[in-house]
């Protein structure tokens, strides 16, 4: 019986032992407090945190050494907020912005491509704007002007004035085709005006469909992506730009669209030289060959881009080209998809001449084709490139509107009997008063610390003011019933 108690203890000492090395080995701490159900990033408001290393409650990916605090702490500063307001609105993608009429201004995100004050975003952001700032990350406004526009991917780059001396923050742009599912990447941006915020998560797809299946290419990312976030980067762990986020799913939460900043960097000195991208195009639906498609159709070659449509007065059909025909290669360079065709062939400038070997019934060929300029067209047919149009010159000084308080407004407006000051009626878009946040039904006290007391001193004050000057306007909000400094640039 000693004999067996014995080794009944000894067995459970070598359990224990065992448990404790797994546990140890697990790293898992137990808290102090009750468990609570953690939100992704957070723990709920006045809990304590949970006392556990990245490999049991943080992403798995974490316990390598990726620290994208570090990442976020390089990469904020050259994050920008890009504030676009129009005189009509005017949205395109549908889940992005929606279609509306009127006045419009929204927010979006960008990044810094170099210190000479480049700046890249997404085109529906600033789609029909009429005024364009930049928010940088040290606080300053900026003017930004369109330099060029490619809707067909959903890229604008603009540029900004920062002066002479100021070296602005560049984000360093990484190799999109590098990623592989599964891999860790941040975003940062503006969403819903919380600015400069970081989500982290995965790349769920690579090369996603969404709007023009011949020219999309975007990275799936359950990283948090929201409205506002539009124009913001996609970054690597390494802190280096892989994507620029643009759209979200609007049946789920935690699917978000990346621009491959591959296919960016490709269209690049297009836009900078012409302000648009011109690609080549040829008239044709394709379709990736497949073994099936090859079984059915009792074709003797297994690979390249099989016609399904050729549309009338194009090059393709011009230069002979049928339903079924096979395309192998263009100038000798073997094709393996429909996609990596469209992409060799829209790479090329429009006027030049590519060869196409083709196979038809069972036969090869060669077809030389001349291509001409990919049509870019949205859904109702109209050219969706709309460069900004320049601000009405009729418009009144800083683009608002104002009148006297007196008696009648103190009591429609409700506000203090006591204020002086000058009660704003009218705000026009896109003007500078807009971008400063004033809106109808403000009371300007005072200018520049000096008292605004009818209309005549208020235009009397803005018509000494010269471009470039800042003027603070010292205002009272009726909404929230309190007062603040807003700065206006003359322009």
């Amino acid at each position: 019986m000693r004999r067996f108690l014995a080794v009944a203890v000894v067995l459970v000492a070598v359990v224990a032992f065992m448990v404790g090395l797994v546990v140890a080995g697990s790293g898992i701490r137990m808290p102090a407090g009750p468990l609570m159900t953690m939100s992704k990033g957070g723990v709920a408001a006045g809990t304590a945190p949970l006392q556990a290393p990245p490999a049991v409650l943080a992403p798995a990916g974490m316990a390598t050494g990726i620290d994208f605090a570090e990442v976020a702490g390089r990469m904020n500063a050259a994050v920008v907020n890009v504030d676009a307001s129009s005189r009509s609105g005017r949205g395109r993608r549908g889940d992005l912005d929606q279609q509306r009429e009127g006045p419009r201004q929204g927010a979006g995100s960008g990044f810094v491509i170099d210190a000479d004050g480049y700046i890249l975003t997404n085109f529906h952001v600033i789609d029909g704007a009429d005024r364009i700032t930049i928010t940088l990350a040290d606080g300053r406004a900026l003017r930004a002007r369109v330099v060029g526009t490619d809707p067909a991917i959903d890229v604008a780059l603009l540029s900004i004035d920062a002066g002479a001396a100021a070296r602005l923050p560049v984000a360093e742009l990484g190799d999109s085709d590098r990623l592989r599912v599964g891999e860790w990447v941040c975003a940062i941006g503006n969403p819903l005006g919380y600015v400069h915020s970081v989500t982290v998560g995965v790349v769920s797809f690579i090369g996603r469909k969404l709007f023009d299946p011949s020219l999309d290419d975007y990275i799936q990312t359950d990283a948090a992506i929201n409205f506002g976030n539009s124009g913001g980067p996609l970054i690597n762990a390494r802190g280096e730009v892989v994507g620029i986020n643009t759209a979200i799913s609007s049946q789920a939460n935690n699917i978000g669209f990346a621009i491959p900043i591959n296919q960016v960097r490709a269209v690049l000195p297009q836009l900078k030289s012409r302000g648009r991208v011109a690609r080549g195009f040829i008239g044709v639906t394709l379709e990736t060959l497949t073994p099936a498609l090859q079984r059915a159709l009792g074709l003797t070659t297994g690979s390249g881009a099989i016609v399904q449509e050729v549309t009338p007065d194009t090059p393709a059909e011009r230069a002979g080209l049928r339903v079924y025909d096979v395309i192998r290669s263009v100038d000798g360079h073997d094709v393996d998809s429909s996609d990596e065709l469209i992409r060799d062939v829209s790479g090329r400038q429009p006027g030049s001449v590519a060869r196409l070997q083709v196979v038809r019934d069972g036969r090869e060929q060669d077809v030389l084709v001349k291509l001409t300029e990919r049509p870019l067209t949205d859904a109702a047919g109209d050219d969706v490139r709309r460069p900004p149009q320049p601000a009405d010159s009729t418009q009144p000084p800083l683009g608002l509107v104002v009148r006297n308080v007196d008696a009648s407004t103190t009591q429609r407006y409700g506000l203090p009997s006591t204020l002086t000051g000058v009660l704003v009626t009218r705000i026009e878009p896109a003007s500078v008063a807009q971008v400063a946040r004033l809106r109808r039904g403000m009371v300007i006290l005072e200018i520049n610390r000096r008292r605004m007391t009818s209309v005549d001193d208020y235009e009397r004050t803005i018509a000494r003011a010269r471009p470039g000057d800042v003027l603070a306007l010292y205002v009272y909000d009726p909404l929230a019933e309190q007062r603040s400094i807003l700065t206006i640039t003359i322009e």
